[in-house]
């Protein structure tokens, strides 16, 4: 009897999650359309805070805790302390792409390029407009030599958002490996 009063009230809190996630994922969409015009990178930049904040709604405050301890991690340079606090978060809510967003940080400030390409991609496949992902994605791909891959994420990049000084000065670092040089 128990058992079904506590399935119940957790059915509960998921259903009222539910429409705040919803939400947050529409203003998320909304925020990256104007992104994507944005003419200064003034503008950029504060629409990609606003999108960061909205995808780093989980609706659960036990996930957003674990979220906010795992970042606190990284200021402070402690992967070690981050990769545990990201791995419970993506063990608890898998689909919860910021959560496989700092896994991927974490793994990358530790120079673990192999775990933080792995946990890019479930980010990506969970939100492919991910642009932060994106970056990630070139980083180690220049980092490990394979300036085409890189060069075609930060491509992607620049399409979400296109005021990215550093995206742009990898672009040109890589343009003549990625592309080659035409006459």
């Amino acid at each position: 009897m128990e058992y079904k009063r506590i399935l119940a009230a957790f059915c509960a809190l998921v259903m009222i999650s539910l429409p705040s996630l919803g939400r947050a994922q529409d203003r998320a969409e909304e925020l990256l359309q104007e992104l994507s015009q944005a003419e200064t990178e003034v503008a950029a930049q504060r629409l990609e805070n606003q999108i960061i904040s909205e995808w780093s709604k989980s609706g659960s405050a036990s996930m957003d805790l674990l979220l906010k301890r795992g970042r606190d991690a990284l200021e402070v340079k402690d992967s070690a302390a981050a990769i545990e606090h990201f791995h419970a978060l993506t063990d608890h809510a898998p689909e919860f792409a910021e959560g496989w967003h700092g896994l991927a940080l974490a793994y990358f400030e530790a120079e673990r390029f192999g775990p933080a390409m792995d946990a890019l991609e479930h980010v990506l496949a969970l939100n492919p407009n991910h642009f932060a992902a994106l970056r990630g994605v070139g980083a180690i791909n220049e980092q490990v030599g394979k300036p085409i891959l890189a060069y075609r994420a930060f491509e992607k990049v620049l399409e979400l958002r296109p005021h990215d000084p550093n995206v742009s000065q990898a672009m040109e670092r890589l343009e003549r490996e990625a592309i080659g040089i035409t006459l």
